[in-house]
């Protein structure tokens, strides 16, 4: 069955924040779209089996990238997480849509889709969520962008946070919704899920989606079961709370770019190891650290990220 824009959405009876959840912002990350169909099922549900259950605001959720997602693939003439920048959303907001390839059509409905749901809600905040898993095993995570609330609710999260990602990887959905949208203040956040293959990736991403709605007042979390923050705190286990960006290693088609094989999220690297190979030989570590994301899929711009262990957010953040 072919996927459609709108995955599901629901609304309390009260007034409240308004979540907005993207899946398969990549058209090969399934476990977003799955993740989110069925949380708001549970949500329509859940008052029928538990009376106490209060929700507030609103949750809606999107698919991303639309058309890559009924093919399958990661993107067709771009990648979309590349795409959300400001300088190109009003080059596409300026063009008819037919004079637009098709990363760029998505992004056009989405907007317009969202202006619309915005409008009509009308919320005092806003708050985004992106749902991806990685082609590589390994712990899950959270990305951020370096701003102080964002890293604050991200961190209750149960799970590692990254910081300075996103200096590194432009055009970013999270980036871009970062701060506010439509004059309306935005938190945004993205959460990895674990392998694009692992059935479990879905429910570590409704576990997120859980967890963040009751951090920003959708519902109670003494009202829903606490097997949530359990999931995620076992896939965590061991991982570093919160790390920050040292190094990402850009590639291009052109590079044939070939990650050795075996490496996980979080494996520790030191400098000067051989990671990969690419036309120009040998890639090897430049710093002692952690293995981000390392490439083992033949779309992509980024053959790995490193990372290392940080104690706090007080020269991160703003």
């Amino acid at each position: 069955m072919d996927k459609k824009r709108i995955i599901g959405e629901y609304h309390g009876t009260e007034k409240g924040p308004l979540l907005i959840v993207f899946g398969n912002m990549h058209g090969n990350e399934p476990a977003g779209y799955r993740a989110i169909d069925l949380m708001i099922k549970m949500i329509e549900v859940e008052p029928i089996t538990n009376p106490k259950f209060n929700f507030k605001g609103k949750i809606l959720g999107i698919t991303g990238n639309l058309k890559a997602a009924n093919k399958g693939v990661r993107f067709l003439k771009k990648d979309l997480n590349r795409c959300w920048q400001p300088d190109i959303i009003e080059r596409i907001n300026n063009t008819p849509i037919d004079k637009l390839y098709a990363e760029e059509k998505e992004i056009k409905e989405i907007i317009e889709l969202l202006i619309n749901e915005i409008n009509d809600y009308k919320p005092e905040k806003l708050y985004f969520l992106d749902l991806h898993t990685t082609s590589s095993t390994g712990g899950i995570f959270t990305i951020v962008p370096d701003i102080k609330e964002s890293v604050e609710i991200a961190l209750k999260l149960n799970a590692p946070v990254i910081l300075g990602l996103l200096n590194g990887v432009k055009g970013t959905s999270t980036e871009y919704f970062s701060k506010e949208f439509l004059n309306i203040p935005s938190v945004s956040l993205t959460f990895e899920s674990g392998n694009h293959d692992d059935i479990l990736s879905v429910n570590r991403a409704i576990a997120a989606m859980t967890n963040l709605m009751t951090i920003i007042g959708n519902f109670e979390s003494e009202h829903v079961e606490n097997r949530h923050n359990a999931l995620l705190q076992e896939f965590s286990q061991g991982l570093p709370k919160l790390s920050k960006l040292l190094y990402k290693h850009q590639i291009t088609p052109e590079d044939n770019f070939i990650m050795n094989p075996g490496y996980r999220n979080f494996q520790k690297i030191r400098k000067g190891e051989i990671l990969a190979k690419d036309n120009n030989g040998i890639i090897k570590s430049p710093y002692d650290g952690r293995i981000l994301m390392p490439l083992y899929q033949k779309l992509g711009e980024d053959g790995f990220f490193i990372i290392k262990e940080i104690s706090d957010i007080k020269d991160c953040c703003k």
